[in-house]
């Protein structure tokens, strides 16, 4: 895509951090916004807040890890404004921390639904329309996680690492086929978000909300994330990052650069370790 100005722009996970930050920056583009989260009250609220500075804006209640759920998002987005053309499979969950043999099978079942389905859901959704239309991208939100694995934190890591795989994949697909539609995988390192607080929004199908355990590492991993969180990136700062790599058709979009290039080189350490 080479301009924004009367898109329209689909972002999930909208109605706080990456999410709300790229939707205000879309529609500061130009771009009509519709805005898709679990939490319709803070959606709702979001939404009133961005049509009083004049943004064109549509907030859909719409749970990823569900592919009806996502597909009624397309619809809506189709019935009100058309179509769509920039899509944002944003919206993610951080787990409940601790050892990966202790993490309880419903808390893997939780992140893998949302941060890897979610991803799969908007990708089998939106991608027929964009290519068939000839004109489009897709955003899919990895991590620096996707990069290297931090301790306590197995469940995360392996759905950023297979977002960034599926991103990689698609935009190879999409290339092969001849079709112009984009892709770029948002790597961002620590951001100021309310990612640690996501099992707010565990679901109750899944059962009890397992407990976080307490070891030294969990610990020392927490303490670092919620240190790392409260002074993280601005998430405006990703969003600019992003338009700009949704602009010049570029498959990678982080604000962390030089943390990615050192995991990368302390995964090619290990080959020489042996």
């Amino acid at each position: 895509m080479r301009a924004l100005r009367g898109r329209v722009a689909v972002v999930t996970g909208a109605a706080s951090g990456i999410g709300r930050a790229l939707a205000e920056r879309f529609a500061a583009e130009g771009m009509s916004v519709v805005m898709a989260d679990l939490e319709e009250e803070s959606l709702t609220a979001v939404c009133n807040a961005m049509r009083a500075a004049g943004a064109d804006v549509l907030g859909v209640r719409t749970d990823v890890a569900d592919a009806t759920s996502v597909e009624a998002l397309a619809a809506a987005a189709v019935a009100r404004f058309g179509g769509f053309h920039l899509i944002c499979n944003n919206a993610g969950v951080g787990g409940h921390l601790g050892p990966s043999w202790e993490t309880p099978l419903a808390d893997w079942r939780w992140v893998v639904d949302v941060n890897m389905f979610g991803v799969v859901h908007g990708i089998r959704t939106f991608v027929p329309a964009l290519v068939a239309q000839a004109e489009g991208h897709v955003v899919n939100t990895a991590s620096a996680a996707a990069w290297r694995a931090a301790p306590a934190m197995a469940p995360y890591a392996a759905t950023k690492h297979a977002v960034l795989a599926i991103s990689e994949a698609l935009r190879a697909e999409l290339r092969a086929l001849g079709s112009p539609v984009g892709v770029t995988a948002l790597c961002p390192g620590v951001t100021k978000s309310a990612i640690l607080t996501s099992a707010r929004n565990w679901p109750t199908h899944l059962g009890p909300e397992p407990a976080t355990p307490a070891d030294p590492m969990t610990e020392a991993t927490r303490t670092r994330l919620t240190e790392g969180v409260a002074t993280g990136v601005d998430p405006a700062e990703t969003a600019d990052d992003l338009v700009q790599a949704v602009l010049e058709d570029r498959f990678l979009a982080t604000t962390h650069i030089d943390q990615l290039l050192d995991h990368a080189f302390a995964r090619l350490a290990y080959l020489q370790s042996e």
